[in-house]
């Protein structure tokens, strides 16, 4: 059995920078035709200058693969309509990051201010350029995404033009609030369609299953596998592949985050082939992402098979999601 993908997409990847960007960005470019690429190095990519100079160092490091890496800049108070309008060539989108949140984090937004920001999101509106907001509160931890839920719905409502995409939803309550405004899309991560928080910590901590925003109940992932699976067109694949070497990751104070960009595709055949929804595969992990961004990828058939393939234990210094494991999929082109 085998099965073609025309130009899968994946809207948010972490590249990094230097050494660790020419490790992963390949296994990206490899399978995907092109990604989303996520602002949060130290120092953020927040200007013209910085979007084109990462996009260059990227394009360097994948070589002759056929990839295109789409931009994003960190979300700042300084942007304004002109400022945005110079950039509407260069990126797809505006990253929001809550301050201290996530990796590399702690540059920007302390609280969301409509007061001081208003014009930034008019101008959004008007230039068309969606909104990408990881956004949790700093309440429990199981909570922070669910408490962040009536933020969305202001922002929503308060500017009903504005594209926002929620950022890896991992909650039943993010699925609920989904088709209540025209203007919320969605995208969900592999592997929030795989684990609980079980699966991190239910008998000796799994340091790389460790991720932000934390995988919650059993509930929520049934929630965001019935949307996932059965081709909802507000939800979108990508895969917050998000690279740390493995003593970062094994380590008194472990970072953050899954890295799933060389697996991804073959996890997710098997895991739509398993509930019999194979056939919106290719919804998930492009058709949706081009409708909501209004974006034509150039061709690329990735083409996969059902064989058994076993998961690197290793990939360079990063170690994969579900090292060592075997699943029924392989990636033969």
């Amino acid at each position: 059995m085998k099965l073609q993908i025309n130009s899968p997409l994946d809207m948010h990847l972490h590249l990094r920078d230097n050494e660790m960007l020419d490790l992963v960005a390949p296994l990206s470019a490899k399978y995907f035709s092109w990604g989303l690429i996520m602002p949060n190095l130290i120092p953020p990519i927040k200007t013209k200058h910085d979007v084109i100079s990462y996009k260059k160092r990227i394009l360097k490091s994948i070589w002759n693969e056929e990839f295109t890496p789409y931009m994003t800049i960190f979300f700042h108070e300084d942007l304004n309509y002109e400022l945005l309008k110079d950039l509407k060539g260069e990126i797809l989108a505006i990253k929001m990051y809550p301050d201290w949140v996530t990796t590399n984090s702690d540059w920007w937004v302390k609280k969301i201010d409509l007061d001081k920001i208003w014009h930034i999101f008019l101008a959004m509106e008007d230039l068309e350029i969606p909104l990408c907001i990881h956004w949790e509160t700093t309440d429990f931890v199981m909570d922070r995404e669910k408490n962040f839920m009536p933020v969305y719905e202001l922002i929503a409502k308060t500017y009903p033009k504005l594209k926002i995409i929620m950022e890896h939803i991992t909650t039943k309550d993010a699925v609920n609030i989904l088709n209540k405004y025209p203007n919320l899309y969605a995208t969900i991560t592999l592997h929030h369609l795989y684990i609980t928080l079980d699966d991190i910590a239910w008998w000796m901590l799994q340091p790389h299953l460790f991720c932000k925003p934390i995988a919650k109940r059993p509930e929520d992932r049934e929630a965001l596998l019935e949307i996932a699976l059965n081709g909802n067109e507000k939800v979108m694949f990508w895969s917050d592949s998000a690279p740390h070497p493995k003593n970062k990751k094994e380590s008194q104070y472990c970072s953050a985050w899954v890295f799933t960009a060389p697996i991804a595709l073959q996890c997710l055949a098997e895991l739509f082939e398993k509930h019999w929804k194979i056939e919106n595969l290719e919804k998930f992990v492009s058709l949706n992402a081009q409708k909501i961004y209004k974006i034509k990828p150039q061709t690329k058939i990735i083409t996969l098979e059902k064989k058994d393939f076993t998961i690197p234990e290793i990939y360079g210094e990063v170690v994969p999601f579900m090292n060592g494991k075997n699943i029924s999929w392989s990636i033969i082109n």
